[in-house]
């Protein structure tokens, strides 16, 4: 009788973690069903909201910590498993440090990868974009390029302002060896007058930024994956005919 008992404290336990996985699933992702990505080569990071640095940002701002996403960069160059990646780009900018630091990580993988800007892929996340072998734009995406700026207590000399443009400076540096635009024209785009309402800068969408010479193509998710698969195979070394 107690073993009876037990074994239906134990069904009664089971329903009861299996009735709150369901809840949760609900209100999560509004539907019970979660599809499972079957095991796959290409690894798929997405970059979305702010970009954090070293400041924490209020809890209801969507935002990327850069300090989860450099050790997942490490863990992607050196699985075996994982042979192309792509970034998907949805982002309002912020951190200049940090998404510095993102782009160059992507930028000095071995592995191939492949950026798509989807809704925005603005400031620091232009450097982002740029970062990979091939990127990709939606035609309805937009990136807004401008000059950089400093939040909060601004000591008013004139080291203030040099260690302002030479953080400019890594930024367009590394945009210009990453992209197809001239740092003159990239200059002309970030200091333009007349395109941003409160703001001096300009606002390029999907066709436009490729025009620029920012972004390589306009396309999507199916683009992305035939490209990465293109890299991965040109990636590989061809093997090796053993002759007797």
């Amino acid at each position: 009788m107690d073993k009876e008992t037990e074994k239906q404290k134990k069904q009664t336990k089971q329903g009861g973690n299996n009735a709150s996985a369901i809840v949760e699933k609900i209100q999560q992702l509004g539907q019970t069903n979660v599809p499972q990505a079957p095991d796959s080569n290409i690894h798929v990071l997405s970059i979305i909201g702010q970009v954090e640095g070293h400041v924490q940002l209020p809890p209801q701002n969507k935002t990327t910590k850069y300090e989860h996403v450099l050790p997942q960069l490490i863990a992607i160059e050196q699985n075996p498993k994982i042979e192309g990646l792509i970034i998907l780009l949805n982002t309002v900018g912020g951190d200049v440090e940090a998404g510095l630091a993102l782009a160059e990580m992507i930028a000095s993988m071995s592995k191939p990868t492949v950026s798509i800007v989807l809704g925005g892929g603005h400031s620091i996340g232009v450097p982002i974009a740029t970062a990979a072998d091939y990127s990709f734009i939606v035609p309805t995406a937009t990136m807004t390029i401008h000059p950089i700026r400093l939040t909060g207590l601004v000591i008013g000399v004139p080291q203030t302002f040099e260690y302002l443009d030479k953080m400019q400076d890594r930024v367009i540096k590394f945009v210009v060896d990453h992209s197809n635009i001239k740092e003159d024209h990239f200059k002309e785009l970030m200091f333009a007058k007349g395109n941003l309402t409160r703001d001096i800068g300009t606002n390029v969408v999907g066709e436009d930024a490729v025009e620029q010479g920012l972004i390589n193509e306009v396309g999507g998710v199916k683009n992305a994956m035939e490209k990465v698969n293109e890299l991965i195979g040109d990636n590989k070394e061809p093997e090796q005919e053993v002759i007797q």
